[in-house]
């Protein structure tokens, strides 16, 4: 590890200390840890904002377990900051690098004032908006891109990818607002979104989908529709919102199409998508930190994912892309947390809560 400059010995840190609810405020809490040491390829991150995903509500509520042993399990799974520090093997970044990352579900996350993070996953941020504003990127994007390219098979660049259309679900939340963008830069697709509130088709339409149809009336018959005023049909779906929804995504899905989701539905009926010959992939950003050193797979490389944040980055400055921040707190906290926690547990969040530090 190189030398490290006056760093405190302690930090503060918004952990898990009890099991309860979201609607109870302990369901978070403010706690002093000691500041990280990097290991020999991590990079250690001054951190300037977060942002929150629907898997750190997830995850608060299965951290029982890790509480009842005496632990206090730390969140947070995007950040945004500066390498005040980096380990031995480091070749990517140096001290003073302005980056931004997801993090990894194995290890302490990003909702304290210093982190440590596994240098091949983390993207040297774009320079053209703010930390704050680069936050609500990293989880979201390398979520979208690798469903994409990775899980459907779409071609790289536009023009080259495959003809027809892809069906986004899941209104304006933060990997559909990523996708549209990604799918409209990189593309030659037909995007369709769809949206239950008109604030989520405008947020939508301003990030670039060709189409928004209605999330509460019957999808395939909106599609249909789309169709027969030559629309092409949808070889790919995308959706964060599978849960009795096969039989209906099976119909609007064209022979040989792809499926791709996120979520955990049930139910979901698999053999729905047979007849059809399609596809059903899912898609885990975490796979490739988790994974990838044990397999020794390409597919799984977790450097690849620094490369797609590099990639996104550029996106960003060349103005093809631009950060999804809905809403930001201020004070990374217990208190902007449980509120975040919240809201998304609520559900209608447009684009990404970012915390700021």
């Amino acid at each position: 590890m190189t030398d490290l400059p006056a760093l405190p010995a302690t930090m503060p840190a918004v952990a898990v200390t009890g099991a309860f609810p979201v609607s109870d405020p302990r369901c978070l809490d403010d706690v002093v840890v000691d500041v990280p040491a990097p290991g020999p390829r991590d990079l250690l991150v001054e951190v300037t904002a977060v942002s929150v995903n629907p898997i750190d509500t997830k995850m608060r509520l299965r951290a029982a377990e890790q509480v009842a042993a005496g632990g206090q399990p730390v969140l947070g799974y995007d950040a945004a900051g500066t390498v005040v520090a980096v380990g031995d093997k480091v070749t990517r970044f140096s001290v003073g690098d302005a980056v931004f990352y997801a993090g990894d579900q194995t290890r302490p996350g990003t909702d304290a004032r210093f982190h440590a993070v596994d240098e091949r996953i983390v993207g040297h941020a774009p320079t053209s908006v703010s930390l704050v504003e680069a936050a609500s990127l990293p989880l979201t994007s390398l979520t979208a891109w690798e469903a994409l390219f990775e899980r459907l098979g779409i071609g790289l660049d536009a023009g080259t990818g495959s003809p027809g259309s892809l069906l986004i679900l899941g209104g304006s939340g933060g990997v559909p607002s990523a996708m549209v963008q990604l799918a409209r830069a990189l593309t030659g697709l037909t995007v369709i979104g769809t949206a239950g509130r008109e604030e989520s088709r405008t947020w939508l339409t301003r990030l670039g989908a060709h189409h928004v149809i209605d999330h509460h009336r019957d999808l395939a018959e909106q599609v249909a529709e789309l169709q027969q005023r030559g629309v092409p049909p949808v070889r790919h779906v995308f959706t964060s919102q599978s849960s009795g929804r096969a039989a209906e995504l099976a119909a609007l899905l064209a022979p040989a199409g792809d499926l791709c989701l996120i979520d955990d539905p049930a139910p979901f009926e698999l053999s729905a998508f047979k007849r059809k010959s399609q596809a059903v992939h899912w898609e885990s950003m975490f796979t490739k930190i988790i994974f990838g050193d044990a397999t020794g797979d390409p597919a799984a490389d977790p450097a690849t994912q620094g490369r797609i944040l590099d990639r996104v980055a550029d996106l960003v400055d060349a103005g093809r892309m631009v950060p999804t921040t809905g809403e930001t707190l201020v004070g990374l906290n217990a208190e902007s947390l449980v509120a975040a926690h919240r809201d998304l547990e609520a559900g209608h969040v447009t684009g990404k809560i970012v915390v700021r530090v």
